[in-house]
């Protein structure tokens, strides 16, 4: 039988860490197992946690490792896709329409550069605070909320760029919403 703890530490985190994970690798099959791999190592090592306090912060640094070795192995043994005939490509349904404009807001994310887009989505997506988001990536808060307003005003620009016109206080709702 699972430890409750355990299903309990899922229940509360699951979401955030995989919105982390996406808002990282881009793609949701990615995301979607960098957070099981994160759930499996807390699985192994969470009992190492001294204060329970703490592992949010440990989940959070445990998926941003695993997602840096993805890449690094990604790096040494590229992959690449097939291209699909043009008869193959789905057709777009009303609920793809409706996540367009987030998927532009992750796009734009994406394209910033890595020492912004962390502590943004870290603050904007997963909803940290500044104090956890330096504890994770091991950097005075300063910095973290220096990251934050720099990589903001970048993503806002990529937006305009896109053609989006957005507003600061929209990002974050665009985001939350969709669940993913």
């Amino acid at each position: 039988m699972p430890n409750p703890d355990f299903n309990a530490m899922v229940d509360a985190h699951y979401e955030k860490l995989y919105r982390f994970a996406f808002s990282l690798a881009g793609d949701p099959d990615t995301a979607a197992d960098l957070t099981q791999q994160t759930f499996y190592i807390y699985a192994s090592k969470g009992d190492q946690i001294r204060e329970s306090s703490r592992a949010k912060a440990w989940l959070f640094t445990t998926l941003y490792r695993e997602f840096i070795a993805l890449r690094r192995k990604a790096a040494r043994h590229p992959q690449f896709e097939l291209n699909m005939m043009e008869l193959e490509l789905p057709t777009v349904s009303p609920e793809a329409v409706d996540r367009l404009d987030y998927e532009t807001v992750v796009q734009a994310l994406g394209r910033i550069e890595e020492r912004f887009r962390v502590p943004l989505a870290l603050f904007h997506i997963d909803e940290l605070s500044y104090r956890e988001i330096a504890e994770l990536m091991d950097v005075p808060i300063g910095t973290v909320m220096s990251r934050i307003s720099r990589g903001r005003e970048r993503w806002l620009e990529m937006l305009r760029e896109s053609g989006t016109e957005p507003d600061a206080a929209n990002i974050v709702p665009m985001c939350a919403a969709t669940g993913t």
